[in-house]
């Protein structure tokens, strides 16, 4: 069974940090989110790709080619216009098996996948959609179903006393490439809004399941943080390159600390980062490779991507800078989010 990653959406909520960059290749725990979502795929036994891009597809191409490097097979689906959901998935038509899972891939996840392959297996319809219930479905589009797990409606933006249900479409499908045929070539096209109200008017077959494990949506600035807090309080569980030192401090290989550098954990400093004397980083600092921080900077609820540089005395609290920026000295820094191209932004 291929996996299809949907990674052409624009990322306008993660901007300036996605003006130049696909929204999946944000850096997760100074990894690419793709990079993590690809290994986590391949562990549960899954090799063969298809990447749908339209954003920077070169990026996504040069970085992963054809997936030798991690065992893997990649396609790409390259869309020339935008297509929405439904309209990528149709795009990479020709790519797909006759049974094949789609993903979101902005969205951050650690999802079994069996159970819901399971459940595909044994209703027998045309799709089966991963669910995760939230607290307040009034900002979602909403799903009711009946007791079989059949979903007979999709319900957007219901007033929370209203609302069918909290479970709303996690981003995750299996799909029978036969549903296909219900979806129009060459335009965009929304699959909860047309596609899939359409198969539930044919009787194709459309089910929703519950599916377990960590789950986020990557589309906003406070959302991007809070996976990162997530991740240094491990509640979010990726394989990362860095090496513990002391309970919740992670520091990658060549990294040099100098004396009197005062770490709070949690805290992630990745590779062949320079951290100079008497700065205090943390507690919830992540830091991309190649960094350098000067003496006596500041550097808290903070994540910076590779190759920055960081003057000395410099304040960073609760900050997003992206690759590549220089902060001078004594520059002082809070909720920024920047990017070096952009010129930078406030969040």
């Amino acid at each position: 069974m291929k996996a299809l990653l949907l990674a052409g959406g624009l990322g306008t909520r993660l901007r300036p940090l996605t003006e130049n960059l696909a929204k999946p290749m944000a850096l997760v725990g100074n990894r690419p989110w793709l990079e993590h979502l690809i290994v986590h795929l391949k562990q549960q036994g899954i090799v063969d790709f298809v990447i749908a891009v339209k954003h920077y597809p070169e990026m996504i191409q040069r970085y992963f080619g054809d997936g030798q490097a991690w065992g893997v097979n990649i396609e790409y689906a390259v869309e020339k216009k935008l297509l929405g959901t439904a309209g990528a998935i149709k795009n990479a038509e020709t790519l797909l098996s006759d049974r094949f899972l789609a993903v979101n891939a902005d969205i951050v996840h650690q999802v079994s996948l069996l159970p819901l392959l399971d459940f595909h297996v044994k209703h027998k319809g045309g799709v089966t959609i991963g669910l995760t219930e939230v607290d307040d479905p009034s900002q979602f589009g909403v799903v009711e179903q009946r007791d079989t797990g059949e979903i007979i409606r999709f319900v957007e933006k219901p007033d929370k006393e209203s609302a069918p249900s909290n479970r709303i479409n996690a981003g995750i499908y299996v799909m029978e490439k036969e549903v296909l045929k219900w979806i129009p070539q060459g335009r965009e096209v929304s699959i909860e809004r047309e596609t899939f109200p359409l198969l539930i008017e044919r009787n194709v077959g459309v089910y929703g399941t519950l599916i377990d494990g960590y789950w986020m949506d990557l589309g906003t600035k406070n959302r991007y943080r809070q996976v990162h807090w997530d991740l240094l309080d491990r509640k979010l569980s990726l394989p990362l390159r860095e090496k513990e030192h002391g309970t919740g401090i992670l520091i990658g290989e060549e990294s040099e600390v100098a004396q009197g550098v005062l770490i709070v954990p949690p805290v992630l400093i990745g590779r062949r980062v320079k951290i100079g004397e008497r700065s205090v980083i943390g507690p919830y600092a992540v830091i991309g490779d190649g960094c350098e921080l000067g003496k006596g900077v500041r550097c808290s609820e903070t994540i910076m991507w590779n190759g920055c540089k960081v003057r000395d005395a410099a304040q960073l609290k609760n900050c997003i800078i992206g690759y590549g920026l220089e902060l001078e000295a004594s520059h002082i820094l809070h909720e920024a989010v920047m990017n070096r191209t952009a010129g930078g932004g406030q969040g």
